[in-house]
């Protein structure tokens, strides 16, 4: 049964927010109703919408994060301007860098001349704005805080951004050394060797067998050069879609994990995705619950989105988020929990999250330039390693055939 997140108002005018199960519409209409609630919008679980259907624009019409950045502190900077939002999204259009960009914001901005909220109208576009997104925008059109929820926005965006800016840079060289290296084995290997065999048949030379499986590998690649493009290719395309797959994404996440070098880097940059968006999120008013629910959403290891939606459940029977996140103490860094448990007792959750997520991203930071510290001699290691095997079983015959020769 779909799983719905609603909207809905008592009798006495308060709106309160939660998920439901339901067939349809109609019949999460009617258990609100029984509830005392009246329903005032319904979002399928993103999940049970991926399940039934896919758009195949969405991935034609991504954006980049510098690109949402810059929208938001756009926003930001002409609301505090007194600009309206039909004018500001009609700036922001002009300023597009793409034309699929540029379509989105004048829908966008049509839709706000219509009647819709801007939170309703950003929603319509996922792939772009995410839940996190339009949930703060949302609470801060109902709570009249929009100026300071965009200023939110632009500091978690930019954070995020900052993070994986780090990451991807440190791997960098990394990469290029592993691919220089596969390059110049495989040159190698079709290119020197075929001909060196050639040479050894000539001379009638015993060749050991590690030579031979050299030869024998740069013969069959030079015939079947195209193997180098389609192995490839086929092996990204079947990781990519086993990484898809909820046991194959389990089973990737719990290798990560285990593995010395990147488990503290895994554990302190989810960490920080998930008391960053928290943060954010209660900041602007967003139920603890519901905080929760959408944090899930922004989190990328399988095991971290167990403890966040266990944490759903055990704060709605009435537990607190710290008691909630102690079942998982294995997986968070030391003092995460008791950290917002110290939050809880003085009421400056909040505050907390925020200067841990501060604490963490840097901390993951920090992890990522040790790892790509901790590469580079294993790297050197392994080059030389490929380098001293490649000369010594092609020199080693070479002077025991001319040895024989004299």
């Amino acid at each position: 049964m779909p799983t719905y997140f609603y909207t809905a108002k008592s009798f006495n005018g308060k709106t309160e927010t939660g998920s439901l199960n339901a067939k349809d519409h109609s019949q999460l209409a009617q258990s609100l109703k029984g509830k005392g609630l009246v329903l005032i919008e319904a979002v399928l679980h993103k999940e049970e919408k991926s399940r039934h259907s896919y758009n195949f624009s969405s991935f034609f019409s991504r954006v980049s994060e510098t690109e949402k950045i810059m929208i938001t502190k756009n926003l930001w900077v002409m609301f505090a301007a007194g600009l309206s939002m039909v004018k500001s999204f009609d700036i922001l259009s002009a300023q597009a860098s793409t034309k699929s960009l540029k379509k989105v914001l004048l829908s966008v901005k049509e839709r706000i001349n219509k009647g819709e909220s801007m939170s309703k109208a950003l929603s319509g576009y996922p792939n772009i704005f995410s839940e996190l997104y339009c949930s703060m925008i949302k609470v801060g059109e109902e709570s009249g805080t929009l100026e300071e929820v965009f200023q939110n926005l632009s500091l978690q965006l930019s954070k995020e951004h900052e993070l994986k800016s780090k990451i991807q840079n440190a791997m960098i060289y990394p990469s290029l050394i592993l691919l220089t290296m596969a390059a110049v084995g495989v040159l190698i290997i079709t290119t020197v060797l075929p001909s060196l065999k050639t040479f050894f048949s000539s001379m009638n030379a015993p060749i050991p067998i590690y030579t031979k499986i050299l030869l024998y590998s740069g013969d069959f690649l030079s015939k079947n050069w195209y193997l180098l493009i389609i192995v490839p290719l086929v092996l990204i395309f079947a990781f990519a879609i086993i990484s898809k797959t909820k046991k194959g994404k389990w089973a990737i996440d719990t290798v990560l994990l285990k593995i010395p070098l990147i488990s503290p880097l895994i554990k302190k940059t989810n960490s920080a995705l998930l008391v960053r968006s928290l943060g954010s999120l209660v900041a602007s008013g967003v139920p603890l619950v519901r905080a929760l629910e959408i944090s899930s959403g922004t989190l990328r290891n399988s095991y971290f989105k167990i403890a966040a939606d266990e944490a759903v459940e055990k704060v709605k029977k009435g537990e607190k988020l710290s008691a909630a996140l102690k079942y998982h103490r294995d997986i968070f860094p030391l003092g995460t929990v008791e950290m917002v448990e110290v939050g809880e007792e003085t009421g400056k959750t909040t505050a907390i999250l925020k200067k841990l997520a501060d604490f963490y991203e840097q901390e993951a930071a920090d992890a990522t330039e040790k790892l790509s510290v901790a590469i580079e001699p294993i790297l050197i290691i392994v080059l030389g390693v490929a380098v001293g095997f490649f000369a010594f079983s092609i020199i080693m015959p070479m002077y025991t055939t001319l040895g024989g020769i004299q």
